[in-house]
């Protein structure tokens, strides 16, 4: 299965690592466009001065780990296309681009079910995603979990106990499974 990460999914760390821990566990495959990455590294500017630099870091290293996952643009094809917001087109481009299965975002409003139907994709929220990732394979899913999890409490210096972290990082279906 080939998934395009859309940016609001790979900016938050938590959930990106996570993301990229159950592709590293050969559960899908994560696809994006340059653009994507780009938007990615913009939006940690906010973080404050330093975070596009550390984004930009994390954006070479998974370049380098999955180097098939960039989707080059497919000449005219984001033309024919139509999303209620124009900037988001370059997203469906790229998964028809890529041959992906699906979109994973929290946009849904920008990505109509039925215009996403007749590309042969489909939606999903990364909580939704990952839920049918663990029904099937609950120790791969657990085991991606839990280097995030051990990862934010070092940094924290804190306890950090799955559930509040993944609701936090808006899985709050994936942390209830995975805290029993």
């Amino acid at each position: 299965m080939k998934a395009l990460l859309d940016a609001c999914v790979l900016y938050p760390t938590v959930l990106r690592e996570i993301l990229i821990g159950v592709a590293r566990a050969g559960l899908y495959t994560p696809l994006w466009s340059e653009r994507i990455l780009e938007e990615w590294a913009r939006a940690t500017v906010k973080l404050g001065p330093g975070a596009e630099l550390v984004a930009r870091g994390e954006i070479a290293a998974l370049r380098t780990e999955f180097a098939k996952a960039a989707v080059p643009p497919r000449e005219g094809l984001e033309a024919r296309l139509w999303l209620p917001d124009p900037a988001d087109v370059h997203v469906l481009a790229a998964a028809i681009a890529g041959n992906a299965d699906l979109i994973l975002t929290f946009n849904a409003a920008d990505f109509p079910r039925h215009t996403l139907a007749e590309e042969g994709l489909r939606r999903e929220d990364p909580d939704a995603f990952l839920m049918a990732l663990w029904q099937d394979h609950p120790e791969a899913v657990a085991d991606a979990v839990e280097p995030v999890r051990a990862e934010a409490e070092r940094l924290s210096g804190a306890p950090q106990p799955v559930r509040p972290l993944l609701k936090r990082a808006r899985l709050p279906r994936l942390g209830k499974m995975l805290a029993g």
